[in-house]
């Protein structure tokens, strides 16, 4: 899918937060999720602390407007000596959704993944997400891993 010309990502900075909430509010309503305007504050805090261990974060701008986000991380893993990326939040704004937004932002977590010399990079989503899993399956490959969660 062609990307639009003006598509520019770049990590998030302090004075994003409007727009970073307006989108991650827009993801956590996708997935039928509030939270308190602590979590809000406190994410964001963890996203600009530049802090090992800590989550990162990246906008995708059309014409210098935030239509999507990527928040992810890295961590130890026992399989490798280097570091694992877990891509942990991906969304793009419904109105710009089929303009090669999402695979941008995958394609920048790869990258920063890649300079940072980690061993592998992973994300999860729900079973009945088609359409993001239409883009998944052709940029990831999918693990026959069920995860649970504690009661």
């Amino acid at each position: 899918m062609a990307r639009p010309d003006t598509l520019v990502i770049r990590p998030i900075g302090p004075d994003d937060a409007p727009e970073w909430r307006r989108l991650w509010r827009a993801y956590l309503g996708f997935y039928r999720t509030e939270l308190p305007d602590e979590v809000y504050a406190a994410t964001f805090a963890r996203l600009l602390s530049g802090r090992d261990g800590e989550f990162r974060g990246v906008l995708a701008l059309v014409d210098e407007t935030p239509v999507g986000l990527a928040h992810f991380l890295f961590h130890r893993t026992c399989w490798a000596l280097a570091d694992t990326c877990y891509l942990q939040d991906l969304f793009a704004d419904p109105d710009h959704r089929g303009r090669g937004i999402g695979r941008a932002l995958i394609e920048a977590v790869y990258a920063a993944a890649d300079a940072e010399g980690a061993a592998s990079v992973y994300w999860l989503t729900q079973e009945t997400n088609t359409t993001a899993r239409r883009l998944y399956d052709r940029i990831g490959v999918k693990t026959p891993f069920i995860e649970y969660n504690r009661t």
